[in-house]
């Protein structure tokens, strides 16, 4: 009897069973480090001293130090830049793409295979040595009768290199903009036509109003990925010159795992997850006024 109820509780309770091992993953690796950071983010817990003091002096710090202050704003005009000039490239080239062009299915692994090898130390080190001095970027300036840059060495240009690292990423996104466009009606477009709409003007009254769920999806994991972005400047810049290029997610690495300043380190993270949370509802508000859902999409 006691056989057979076992037996009944384990068929009764096989899905349970079946999610368990990914239960218990999630609790170990996502809820407890979650949940335990938030509580390092009010202490002063050092890896090798432990917990000693407890209150908001992390807080207080951040909003008071100028070298973490200046990492937010490093990493708010990253973002700002990062992401547009990121959308245009991926949504520009995509509408390229959609024509039925000769040889086209190269050109679109082409334009995909940076967002495979972008985050890659071996494609850093290359962009490092490209923007080089002696490296192809001066070369070609230097071809067009101008003067060599030193890139790195000065806080606009370090800037610009690592972003135009994460511009060049584009893949992803355009992959995702293409699938939109490909299910843009082609009846509109002729309809257009006949009623004398050149390119430009499909494109901006029918294409981008189309899409634009599409477009909204792709803002916000960019955004997102913008304000987490690690590999580039600490690869590239190493955060510099001078800090110029020290996103906050370099100085929580400084501080976590080179300080060992676990409390500091978690304080940030939690108020850049505060910073991403809000844009992302900021976003998710303003989407009533310029995302266009159709009727099929039950809106």
């Amino acid at each position: 009897m006691k056989s057979k109820g076992i037996r009944k509780f384990l068929a009764d309770n096989a899905g349970f069973f079946f999610v368990l091992p990914w239960l218990i993953g999630f609790i170990l690796f996502k809820v407890y480090p979650f949940a335990s950071s938030l509580y390092y983010s009010f202490t002063n817990y050092d890896l090798f001293n432990g917990v000693t003091k407890t209150g908001m002096m992390n807080y207080n710090k951040i909003f008071t130090d100028s070298d973490i202050t200046r990492a937010f704003m490093v990493t708010f005009k990253y973002a700002i830049f990062d992401v547009p000039l990121k959308l245009t490239f991926a949504l520009f080239i995509a509408y390229i793409l959609n024509f039925k062009l000769k040889g086209v299915n190269f050109f679109r692994t082409a334009y995909y295979i940076p967002s495979i090898l972008g985050g890659s130390i071996a494609i850093a080190i290359l962009w490092r040595a490209v923007f080089n001095t002696d490296g192809l970027i001066n070369a070609v300036v230097v071809a067009f009768g101008g003067e060599k840059i030193n890139w790195m060495a000065s806080a606009n240009g370090a800037l610009f290199v690592i972003i135009m690292l994460r511009v060049w990423q584009f893949g992803s996104a355009m992959v995702i903009f293409l699938a939109a466009l490909k299910g843009v009606s082609e009846d509109l477009y002729e309809a257009a036509s006949i009623d004398g709409a050149g390119k430009w003007t499909q494109f901006f009254k029918i294409t981008v109003p189309l899409i634009t769920p599409v477009i909204f999806y792709n803002l916000i994991t960019q955004l997102c990925q913008a304000f987490q972005e690690f590999n580039g400047p600490f690869l590239v810049t190493k955060g510099g010159p001078n800090g110029a290029t020290t996103l906050i997610s370099i100085l929580i690495y400084n501080n976590a795992f080179l300080r060992h300043k676990m409390g500091i380190a978690s304080a940030q993270a939690w108020i850049l997850f505060l910073i991403v949370m809000t844009f992302t509802a900021v976003a998710f508000v303003s989407q009533k006024k310029w995302v266009y859902y159709s009727d099929e999409d039950g809106r």
